[in-house]
């Protein structure tokens, strides 16, 4: 029951995560594509943009993802390294900090001392990892998983607003970038709310308005730079 459970909140936290980088896409494509259009671009010129920025986006997604999370991983195997030196010379003290930490659980002395010796007996590193450090099998950092897995839900997100303009080849509609990509938003912010346990509505007015207010000041930047010559 409880192995069932953990794999619960794994799924969970796939799907914030992969519901974030949907909404990264949908946001930062449709912002992209409203201030190119507003500019007053071509319809290749819109797409084109729109095509470049979804490129990069995903691109600089996986790297950072990559990056930050290869350093998360970097600082995990420091700590499992050092607590190993530790528990090689001085077994008995980390006997003692376990137990502990399981006093302070709530267990009585007598009762969390054996549950500490019997799993030092069965993988000291990986009782302590586990309830010292707090790295368990869900937690630990994978960077390639996590590079690709941002890069993928950012360009699944951001084909949204990008097939709301090549679904009508010649024809730009920015009302229709903006209606699709909030509808889009909504769905997503109402996942975002079921599987974190939080309020719909309340997630679903917060990602509208920020997503609204970033396509408008896009637009609003693409339509005043429009009007200088020079660029």
């Amino acid at each position: 029951m409880g192995h069932d459970e953990s794999h619960k909140v794994f799924r969970s936290n796939v799907l914030r995560a992969a519901v974030m980088g949907a909404n990264d896409g949908i946001v930062s494509t449709a912002s992209i594509l409203t201030g190119v259009a507003a500019g007053g671009s071509s319809y290749h010129g819109v797409l084109l943009t729109g095509i470049a920025g979804v490129v990069a986006g995903a691109m600089a997604m996986a790297t950072g993802e990559y990056v930050s999370v290869s350093s998360q991983a970097d600082t995990e195997q420091a700590a499992l390294a050092e607590e190993q030196r530790e528990l090689d010379h001085n077994y008995p003290g980390e006997v003692h900090e376990l137990t502990a930490i399981y006093v302070l659980r709530g267990l009585d002395t007598c009762l969390a001392r054996q549950v500490s010796l019997a799993l030092m007996k069965h993988n000291a590193l990986d009782a302590h990892a586990r309830d010292e450090l707090g790295i368990t099998e869900f937690s630990t950092a994978r960077p390639l998983q996590a590079a690709l897995f941002s890069a993928g839900s950012f360009i699944s997100g951001a084909l949204v607003p990008l097939g709301s303009i090549m679904l009508t080849p010649g024809v730009i509609s920015i009302p229709s970038i903006v209606i699709t990509a909030m509808l889009s938003l909504a769905v997503l912010g109402a996942l975002a709310a079921k599987a974190g346990g939080a309020p719909v509505g309340r997630s679903v007015m917060r990602v509208s308005f920020w997503s609204s207010l970033a396509m408008a000041a896009s637009g609003l930047t693409g339509s005043l730079f429009s009007h200088f010559t020079w660029l």
